[in-house]
């Protein structure tokens, strides 16, 4: 079993980000700037955000956040978002989701431009990304995509099992992985709370993406030997015994599971990290004009 360490390899492709922004500066020319805006203080989404903001610093980015309270009004939220849209000096930005329950998250994604949707979450770029066009890939499935491919992960033929149908990480997976070219060309099932025989089709993967938000959901009995395990889910459980009193589970029951891989990704230090850099690098390719020329 080899374990595939997103903190090492994030911590790479930040360099190489760096480097290139060092050449950029040296050339004399734009340095990249992500901008996020954050809405109330909600625990899990504050830390998201600072480590975004933390890893623009460390790759010589700018960044700004734009903070709001709760109660901040839809048409306030979306003027702002405007104003970033017109913003020639902002390259790409994010909305922290969720929104509180007044706010239509589809109506302030819709609205942002998707020369600067770095997240990857407006339908152009969703639907780019399905035709094959360049597009800026939704931040998870890109980062899982460059782990399958720095650790030389065969996907060609290769049965992957994705867990989980969200337009953030499940449905995009599929696509990918579905897709010409490395890594991809792998037939592709995707499961869902309402599939039937969940456990035998799980048995029958070569490569199994656990995307379902449960902890522990995946089991040893699921997996098969020799597969490769992809886990994606980072719920929040009570841990008395902890300082912060909680701590990170993924969607597979690691311990029990890791023995029977030839791959896995841990919980933390896995998808988690490379899903940050994916957007930095996702920043870079807006600033440099690579995706909409």
């Amino acid at each position: 079993m080899q374990l595939i360490d997103g903190k090492l390899t994030s911590k790479e492709v930040r360099q190489e980000i760096a480097a290139e922004v060092e050449i950029i500066k040296k050339a004399g020319g734009k340095i990249p700037h992500l901008s996020a805006i954050l809405v109330g203080h909600d625990g899990g989404s504050e830390s998201y955000v600072a480590g975004k903001m933390k890893a623009c610093e460390e790759v010589g980015f700018k960044s700004s956040l734009i903070r709001f309270e709760d109660d901040v009004t839809e048409e306030v939220l979306l003027n702002k978002v405007q104003e970033l849209n017109e913003d020639p000096d902002i390259d790409g930005f994010i909305v922290q989701l969720p929104l509180p329950k007044h706010i239509s998250e589809e109506k302030v994604t819709d609205s942002i431009d998707p020369r600067k949707d770095v997240d990857g979450f407006h339908p152009q770029n969703l639907g780019r990304m399905v035709i094959g066009s360049p597009a800026f890939i939704s931040a998870t499935p890109q980062g899982i995509m460059e782990l399958l491919k720095r650790y030389e992960i065969e996907t060609s033929g290769k049965h992957c099992v994705v867990i989980g149908r969200s337009n953030i990480v499940g449905r995009p997976m599929s696509i990918l992985l579905s897709q010409k070219g490395y890594p991809g060309d792998a037939t592709v099932t995707v499961c869902h709370s309402r599939t039937k025989n969940l456990k035998e089709i799980c048995l029958s993967a070569d490569i199994i993406v656990a995307a379902i938000g449960s902890p522990e959901f995946l089991k040893a009995e699921m997996v098969k030997e020799g597969a490769v395990v992809i886990d994606v889910g980072t719920t929040r459980v009570e841990a008395p015994d902890t300082k912060r009193g909680w701590r990170l589970k993924g969607d597979v029951k690691f311990d029990e599971v890791a023995p029977k891989c030839s791959y896995i990704t841990p919980v933390p230090g896995g998808v988690g990290p490379m899903t940050i850099t994916s957007l930095i690098l996702n920043t870079l390719k807006s600033a440099k004009k690579e995706i909409y020329k």
